[in-house]
């Protein structure tokens, strides 16, 4: 209920007001069924417009730490995650990204649209990071087709480390709806893994027209001051 209220009444209807979304191939998220909606990461706010302008409920999966927070402010951004209908995950026990798979299989199982991020944390300049294979193994185990969204500028409208945003015509462009059934059976091998992430992510940088590195973001952000930044590497990417 308080996703429903937060979409239709409190959250939505203001949002849509100021930023405007401007939407490319919504067509290709299906009416009903199972489906796996893979974005690119530039921003905090990608898990707020995305699943505004999608008709049906889209659900991620975020650490339980979101939902523990005291005072205020904890309870502000519980509500805010309970009511976009994201699930809570234990991220302690080295567990994090099986728990995070097992809960969103369970939504596909259902019927329902998972929302994932396969580059795992949200890019540190902008551009296009190697994905992790998670992504593969969700659509390899569920059969569900994955359809590729990126958000083409939400980076300008809500910079990492920014608090408030800036009100900006939110721009987003879905793909068409990519098949793995040949893949069927496959789960597991992480050379068949390694290939369906990167078809995935092939279509994300086409998608946004944004740089592709061939490095995971994480690791870009654990660097040490005074290293030298990493390579683009777009050629190095297989359609």
């Amino acid at each position: 209920m308080l996703y429903w209220l937060m979409k239709y009444i409190i959250l939505g209807p203001w949002l849509r007001l100021i930023f405007r979304p401007q939407v490319e191939g919504r067509e290709h998220v299906p009416d009903s069924g199972a489906a796996i909606l893979a974005s690119n990461h530039l921003s905090f706010s990608d898990s707020i417009f995305m699943p505004l302008i999608v008709k049906r409920k889209v659900t991620f999966v975020a650490k339980a730490e979101y939902f523990t927070g005291r005072g205020l402010k904890g309870w502000l951004i519980r509500q805010f995650f309970v009511g976009t209908g994201t699930i809570p995950v234990d991220r302690s026990g080295g567990r994090a990204a099986q728990a995070a798979l097992d809960t969103q299989l369970e939504v596909l199982r259902a019927g329902n649209l998972a929302g994932i991020y396969p580059e795992g944390t949200r890019s540190p300049d902008g551009r296009l990071y190697r994905g992790k294979t998670g992504v593969a193994r969700l659509a390899l185990v569920s059969g569900a087709p994955v359809i590729p969204v990126v958000m083409l500028n939400a980076d300008e409208i809500q910079p990492p480390g920014k608090l408030i945003p800036k009100v900006k015509r939110v721009r987003i462009r879905f793909g068409a709806p990519l098949d793995f059934s040949r893949y069927a059976g496959l789960a597991g091998d992480r050379f068949v893994e390694r290939a369906v992430t990167d078809e995935i992510m092939y279509e994300l940088m086409e998608l946004s027209g944004r740089e592709y590195v061939d490095m995971y973001a994480q690791k870009v952000k654990n660097q040490q001051p005074g290293e030298p930044a990493p390579a683009v590497a777009a050629g190095r990417l297989a359609a």
